[in-house]
């Protein structure tokens, strides 16, 4: 038998009284659209900086979801069709800066390339353990990867500059006089100027919130390398005309808006950048204001009584940069506002990407925020080219109409991916084709998939700030993998920002209270688990391990096509944590059915086969849909059920094993105590403990 999926699917009752057109009076159920999702798909990943280990957010807040999409459309669209990359970001100070200082302590010995590569390689290790499944988690500094994003690097900025959306500007950098040399990046440190800013650490032109502004605009800046206060000089750069596409963002602002897939964190946080520049004075410098307001550019005064400062509006960013310079030499105290910047893309750094000569510009290198974001394409081009291709086919899924890109990440980097990114795609296109919606052969927008912050101990961790993170690797000392996957996939970080709360990590943990990452994966070590090996243990009685050859009735036919297709609806919205509720449905009414009707000892061989039967396809399915998210042990599964890979297609999700199977198909031997799923040996040494 073959059981076709549908375009449509029946839902509930219950799903209809949701529904904004349900009429109270009717008990019919009705047709919902399957979501559509494109031929082919590119999956990336934030990249690392390429001077530590991963932290528990890069894999706990992040790379874990990028990985499950991954998984989740090789499996609905073909892994011959998904690209999965990401990698580790090699250049930018805040490297060279942590390797300085490791080589000062004598904490390592080596060039700064054998640094990042140490780095690099204990990276790809974590993502392994894991079960994080690139098609390739490249570098950007090392290897045949380097290479083509040096290439890719200099094509894409020198178009940019043919199509005139470059342009120079000299501005002042830090100096640090006692150390003789100009301070980049993370190499100097003060207070964020931007209005409501609640960052720590405010560096050379950003904050650790992604905020940016003009180096001169930093307040109280130090410098990293002496403790000094820095000077200023000045230097000339190329810079992206960012501003130049605020209209084009407000439109595709407008469109994300429409679109229940993207999350409002993102066109709301984007939003708050497409505003006029502003600047917002203390109520104290109200009268020296008003005696130099004539020798300000042209500006509206924004009178707002209930708060402690007053607004001035410009027109044109340079105006209100003139007007900081002319607050600063009076000493009055103020902060600017969120709005478009002119986007840095070149600096003096020496360890960076070499940037193009233009106009007789040498020795500059990109700064690392710019080449991390078309890293990717690059990424893309060195897999393609491993695998025999034509790295030229990248256009296939960066540039088709029916490819897409789902760029995941976290919110503090929304301004880079959200705005910077998506404006000089724009850019690319032809001049008459400047549009949010590109025509087929151009760079398509991405889709923009952004967590909130996933806290520790409910506090926001930061390898640079005063509460550390645990680190990725130290984790698995106590939790397994998928343990750690199925609570983080579960904490719902799309809505909002959710604290991990790790029992050993945990002072303040109530030792009466279950580890909520243990009570998450109790579905799986418990619940899943005892489905199987039931199952397997009565065939292998029942049968001598031979699959029932019997169609699983029609009722449960029904709820894996209600489950299946609810999940597909969440997961096309990147809605993890409710795909973790169909499987926590689906599974525990499994369990219900095999306790209610699986009683060999009780009825005949063939009532035995038939519950049999709906069982092994009640585990088919939940282990359609666990696949993506835990990788490990339905792999397992898929080896004791003796199947290819076909068995995780969506083409024929609907189907019972039996379908990929020849008859009397003999299942491999299922040892006593074997586990699918199990829990760390530390919390078997634990419960030993407490009993």
């Amino acid at each position: 038998m073959c059981y076709n999926i549908v375009n449509s699917y029946t839902v509930t009752e219950r799903d209809q009284i949701m529904s904004r057109n349900h009429d109270t009076n009717s008990k019919k159920s009705f047709e919902i659209p399957r979501p559509e999702f494109p031929k082919r798909a590119v999956v990336t990943g934030g990249m690392p900086y390429g001077n530590k280990e991963l932290h528990f957010g890069h894999v706990g807040g992040m790379l874990v979801f990028a990985d499950t999409y991954a998984r989740f459309l090789r499996d609905r669209i073909g892994k011959e069709n998904v690209i999965f990359v990401s990698g580790t970001d090699c250049y930018g100070s805040p490297i060279a800066e942590g390797w300085r200082k490791k080589v000062e302590a004598g904490e390592f010995e080596g060039s700064l390339e054998d640094f990042v590569r140490r780095n690099h390689n204990k990276q790809k290790d974590t993502l392994k353990a894991y079960g994080i499944s690139p098609n390739l988690f490249g570098a950007s500094g090392l290897g045949r990867t380097k290479e083509i994003h040096a290439e890719y690097t200099l094509e894409f900025l020198q178009s940019l500059y043919d199509k005139g959306q470059l342009e120079q500007i000299t501005t002042m950098q830090f100096f640090d006089e006692k150390a003789g040399v100009f301070l980049n990046g993370r190499q100097v440190i003060g207070k964020c100027p931007v209005e409501g800013c609640t960052s720590e650490k405010g560096y050379a032109d950003e904050c650790d919130l992604g905020h940016q502004y003009m180096p001169e605009n930093l307040l109280n800046p130090v410098s990293a390398l002496t403790g000094e206060t820095p000077t200023m000089k000045p230097v000339t750069n190329w810079y992206f005309k960012l501003r130049d596409y605020e209209k084009l963002m407000q439109e595709w602002v407008g469109e994300m808006q429409k679109d229940k897939k993207i999350r409002p964190v993102v066109w709301k946080t984007i939003s708050e950048f497409l505003k006029p520049p502003v600047i917002y004075i203390k109520r104290e410098f109200e009268e020296k204001y008003l005696t130099l307001k004539n020798q300000m550019p042209a500006h509206n005064y924004i009178e707002e009584p209930k708060k402690p400062s007053f607004t001035i509006e410009f027109e044109k960013l340079p105006d209100c940069d003139e007007a900081c310079r002319i607050l600063t030499e009076n000493g009055i105290r103020y902060r600017t506002g969120k709005t478009l910047v002119p986007f840095r893309l070149t600096g003096n750094i020496e360890w960076g990407v070499p940037a193009p000569v233009l106009e007789g510009a040498e020795g500059l290198t990109v700064w690392v925020w710019p080449e991390s974001l078309w890293a990717p394409i690059s990424f893309t081009q060195a897999y393609l080219e491993s695998e025999g291709h034509d790295k030229a086919e990248w256009k296939d899924y960066w540039c088709s109409k029916d490819a897409a890109v789902y760029q995941f990440i976290g919110q503090d980097n929304i301004y880079f991916y959200g705005i910077a990114e998506p404006a000089m795609w724009m850019a690319q296109q032809q001049a008459d084709e400047k549009v949010s919606n590109p025509p087929e052969g151009e760079l398509q927008m991405p889709v923009i998939v952004a967590n909130h912050h996933i806290l520790f101990l409910d506090k926001k961790a930061s390898s640079s700030g005063a509460v550390k993170p645990p680190m990725a690797d130290d984790l698995l000392n106590h939790y397994t993998p998928e343990q750690l996957r199925m609570h983080w996939l579960g904490l719902g970080l799309g809505q909002r920002s959710v604290s991990f709360m790790p029992k050993p990590y945990n002072p303040d943990a109530d030792p009466n209270e279950q580890d909520p990452v243990i009570k998450d994966g109790l579905l799986l070590s418990n619940v899943y688990n005892r489905i199987i090996r039931t199952a397997f243990y009565t065939a292998q009685k029942v049968t001598d391990g031979i699959l029932p050859d019997v169609a699983p009735e029609e009722n449960f036919l029904a709820d894996a096509k209600k489950a299946v297709l609810e999940y597909e609806r969440h997961m096309s919205k990147f809605a993890f944590h409710q795909c973790t509720y169909v499987l926590d449905g689906y599974i525990r009414n499994a369990s219900k059915y095999m306790s209610k009707a699986l009683k060999p000892d009780e009825q005949s061989k063939e009532e035995t086969l038939q519950v049999l039967s709906n069982l092994f396809y009640m585990i088919r399915i939940a282990g359609v849909l666990l696949h993506p998210m835990a990788p490990f042990g339905t792999e397992k599964l898929r080896e004791y059920l003796q199947v290819d890979e076909r068995i995780w297609s969506w083409d024929t999700i609907f189907e019972p094993v039996s379908y990929f199977t020849g008859a009397n198909h003999q299942l491999k031997f299922l040892p006593p105590r074997t586990d699918f799923f199990t829990r760390h040996e530390s919390q078997f040494a634990e419960a030993a403990d407490e009993a």
